[in-house]
C-alpha cells in the first residue's frame, strides 16, 4: 500500500477536536511533504499498527498528539535516542516543518502520522502500547457551545489510559484556566489514572518527567500573562 500523504480523504467522524486551516506553507515545506514523507510518513489505516517493525526495534514508545511546528517531537527525538516518538498532526505545513529537521538531522526514531487523533487511538494504536503520551496546549475550544469538541474529555481520557503500559506517563498542559479546571476534573476520575506531583520551579519546562520544549503557544501564553496548568498523571498497574 503507498504511504497515506497529508491531506488524503479522511473517513467521516461525528465531531472533530480540530478544524483544518490554511496556513500558509513554504516551498520548502511543501517538499518535505513529497519528498520526505515515504521516509517518516505513516498511512492511516483501520487496523493496529506493528510498532516494533515500524521502528525496527523495540524501545520505550512517545505519542505527541496536535504537535503544532514540531519543535517539542524534534527537540525530544533528538536528546534520547533509545525511544520511539510517534507525532499526530493534521496541519500541513507543521508537519513539512518537523519533516525538514528531522531529515537534518538524519533521525530515525520518528515517525508521523497525518489524521484525527482520536480514530488513531481507536484503531491503530493497541492497549499497552504506549509509554507516554503528551497533549501540549490543545485546543481550548473557549465558546460553550464548542465544549463538546475538546479532546480532553472522559471518554478520550479512558482510550488514552487504555493504551498506555503500567506506569506510562499521560502529560498535559493548558494554558486556558477554566479548560485546565476541567482537564483536572476529568483526568482525576479515571480510575485507571493516579496524579504525579510535579516537584519542580514553576515554568520550568525542562524538570518535567521526560521533558519538553517551550512551545510558540506556551511562549505567546506567556506574553499575554497566562498561568501554564501542567498535570502528569501515571497509568496504575
Amino acid at each position: 500500500m503507498q504511504p497515506q500523504t497529508p491531506g488524503a480523504v479522511r473517513p467521516p467522524q461525528a465531531i472533530r477536536s480540530y478544524v483544518v486551516r490554511a496556513g500558509r506553507i513554504t516551498p520548502a515545506q511543501q517538499r518535505a511533504l513529497s519528498e520526505l514523507w515515504p521516509r517518516y510518513g505513516v498511512a492511516f489505516t483501520p487496523g493496529p499498527l506493528d510498532l516494533d517493525r515500524l521502528f525496527g526495534r523495540s524501545a520505550p514508545r512517545t505519542l505527541e498528539i496536535g504537535f503544532g511546528n514540531g519543535d517539542n517531537l524534534l527537540a525530544r527525538a533528538l536528546r534520547d535516542p533509545g525511544r520511539d516518538f510517534l507525532g499526530v498532526e493534521v496541519h500541513r505545513p507543521g508537519i513539512g516543518h518537523l519533516l525538514l529537521g528531522a531529515a537534518g538531522a538524519a533521525l530515525t526514531n520518528l515517525r508521523v502520522i497525518a489524521h484525527d487523533a482520536v480514530q488513531v487511538l481507536q484503531l491503530q494504536l493497541t492497549d499497552a502500547s504506549l509509554d507516554e503520551v503528551q497533549l501540549l496546549f490543545p485546543d481550548p475550544w473557549p465558546k460553550k457551545r464548542h465544549h463538546k469538541r475538546r479532546l480532553v474529555q472522559p471518554a478520550v481520557i479512558e482510550l488514552l489510559a487504555a493504551r498506555l503500559r503500567a506506569g506510562g506517563r499521560l502529560h498535559v498542559v493548558t494554558d486556558w484556566q477554566p479548560y485546565a479546571e476541567q482537564m483536572l476534573v476529568d483526568l482525576s476520575a479515571c480510575a485507571a489514572l493516579e496524579r504525579l506531583a510535579l516537584d519542580r520551579p514553576a515554568g520550568d519546562a525542562a524538570a518535567t518527567p521526560g521533558g519538553r520544549t517551550a512551545t510558540r503557544f506556551e511562549k505567546r501564553g506567556e506574553r499575554l500573562g497566562h498561568r501554564i496548568h501542567e498535570y502528569v498523571f501515571l497509568r496504575r498497574a
